[in-house]
């Protein structure tokens, strides 16, 4: 089991988010081993984490970032981020986020549609500014995960179908207020396997030779993140096997001396780091089973309700060397609103502390009010 500040735990609210920032430090320092590749460029997918002293020091790192909001742009911005490094996502931007990106003069934004397109091209042009596009091609690849984050399907409402590209393409290129540097995929998240990525590159190399014979290259080729960690054994896998993903592209994509490969991580950079530490506060004996009834819930951390995921979940405070058998709830009307069904833990009591483990994406920038509750405060170390 990691090592928790329990002393440092003491003194806080419950429930909260801890960060360890030198697994986040190692993390970062195992991509930039992995990809030294001069045409390879890591950008965060904010999403997954936007803690204020998490995304600075992944932008101190020199990571370009990836927004998909006005919002997370703002953010990135304010964590440091240089605006030459951010790339602007979405199927819905609105008009005052693209307003907000293009007087920023953001790296590219990813377009989704053509009437996206359009919308670009006319707010780029009255302010006489060219805006760098790229294409978000929605490969019809199935990444074989959960399919609320599957996103590269023909049926998903992500991208541009392969059918529809070339109309795209021709309006970028018959608009003068905008720049077609590249082509963007993303086909899940939380991939685990390495087929999907070939797939992937087979899809791409495909589309690239197409469009090279009709005099059109594509500077940057953007392929999306969605490599998974570890969830049932954070300790054993506190990194990802970023050479394994990496090497996936180095050894399928195709590439011109010209052309960049930009990468969009998320999960698998912030994951591992972070904890959802809650506090036991009743041992609930059932008819049949032992409830532990903790002060965390759904609205802290909403990916075992939305998505049925699971988490390692570990008693970090509990002295006792025997175990038994509990359902970990949280105390949101809800029935969704349990953490874990038959966890074994050590033999755990009320007040004892528990850290539901490789919550670190997609925990703490999902909470919410739900039952007027608190928004979970957050500890950096």
């Amino acid at each position: 089991m990691s090592k928790f500040p329990i002393k440092e735990f003491e003194s806080q609210s419950t429930p909260f988010y801890y960060y360890d920032m030198e697994l986040l430090r190692n993390t970062l320092d195992a991509i930039k081993t992995a990809a030294p590749d001069s045409c390879f460029h890591v950008h965060y997918a904010i999403k997954a984490n936007a803690n204020s002293l998490v995304i600075r020091e992944i932008a101190k790192a020199g990571f370009g970032v990836d927004c998909v909001s006005e919002g997370e742009i703002r953010a990135a911005l304010n964590a440091g981020f240089p605006s030459s490094k951010i790339v602007f996502a979405g199927v819905g931007k609105g008009d005052s986020e693209i307003d907000f990106a293009l007087d920023n003069d953001i790296e590219c934004f990813n377009v989704e549609s053509i009437p996206e397109l359009q919308l670009i091209q006319e707010m780029a042009s009255v302010k006489d500014k060219i805006a760098n596009v790229a294409l978000r091609v929605n490969p019809n690849i199935d990444a074989h995960t959960h399919h609320y984050i599957t996103t590269g399907l023909e049926e998903n409402k992500f991208g541009i179908a392969l059918e529809m590209l070339h109309e795209a393409v021709d309006f970028c290129l018959k608009n003068p207020n905008l720049r077609l540097v590249g082509l963007h995929f993303h086909i899940g998240s939380q991939i685990t396997v390495t087929e999907p990525f070939k797939i992937l590159c087979e899809r791409i190399n495909t589309l690239v030779d197409q469009y090279k014979k009709l005099g059109v290259e594509f500077r940057m080729i953007n392929v999306g993140g969605g490599l998974g960690i570890d969830y049932d054994d954070p300790d054993g896998h506190p990194i990802p096997d970023f050479k394994s993903y990496f090497d996936v592209f180095r050894e399928n994509l195709r590439l011109d001396a010209t052309q960049q490969v930009h990468f969009e991580l998320g999960r698998s950079i912030v994951g591992q780091c972070g904890s959802l530490i809650t506090k036991v506060r009743y041992i609930k004996e059932g008819v049949k089973k032992k409830f532990v009834i903790v002060d965390a819930g759904m609205t802290d951390l909403i990916r075992p309700a939305l998505y049925q995921a699971h988490h390692l979940i570990q008693n970090i405070t509990s002295q006792s060397s025997e175990t038994e058998v509990y359902d970990v709830v949280g105390p949101i009307c809800e029935s969704s609103d349990c953490f874990g069904m038959e966890e074994t833990l050590p033999v755990t009591r009320r007040g004892d502390l528990l850290a539901i483990r490789s919550a670190g994406a997609y925990g703490e920038i999902m909470a919410s009010q739900y039952n007027c509750r608190n928004l979970p405060g957050s500890i950096v170390l």
